[in-house]
């Protein structure tokens, strides 16, 4: 059985379809547990969306969206925009990423996850981000992070 990234090796971002892309990750890993599916994306940025669903809720009580999920949608939409501003296909790893929460993202809602990266060097990659529920406005978290290379870029 091959790993997702087995899978990816190879491809190039200018002859392939991000909503194919996503549904690969779809049978992976932590994102298909948590439900991540596509929403949009650019030259640049990629926009997932974590439909809510009990199965993530951190308190029954409160119906909140457990802060989980939320940071594996921000991860896997800044990796994919690192993808799709480089046009190919590139090993990497999370090297740091930074989320800050400014409040919990209301019960019952879709949460949306967009990634940025804005710079890519030779062995590392740029991304911030912002997580909302329907209102950019008003952000669920903010990240920016680097992702290292795995393989020579």
């Amino acid at each position: 059985m091959t790993s997702i990234i087995e899978s990816m090796a190879g491809l190039d971002f200018a002859n392939i379809d991000p909503v194919r892309l996503i549904k690969r990750f779809r049978q992976h890993g932590h994102g298909a547990l948590v439900g991540i599916d596509y929403e949009a994306h650019g030259p640049d940025w990629c926009m997932l969306k974590l439909p809510y669903r009990p199965e993530i809720v951190s308190d029954r009580d409160t119906g909140i969206i457990a802060s989980g999920p939320i940071f594996t949608m921000m991860d896997m939409a800044t990796s994919v925009s690192i993808w799709l501003k480089a046009g190919k296909f590139m090993p990497h790893a999370t090297m740091d990423m930074r989320i800050d929460y400014l409040r919990p993202a209301e019960p019952g809602k879709t949460v949306y996850g967009r990634g940025e990266c804005y710079r890519i060097t030779r062995s590392i990659s740029f991304v911030r981000g912002i997580a909302h529920d329907g209102d950019e406005t008003r952000p669920v978290a903010h990240v920016a992070g680097t992702f290292m290379f795995t393989t020579g870029a």
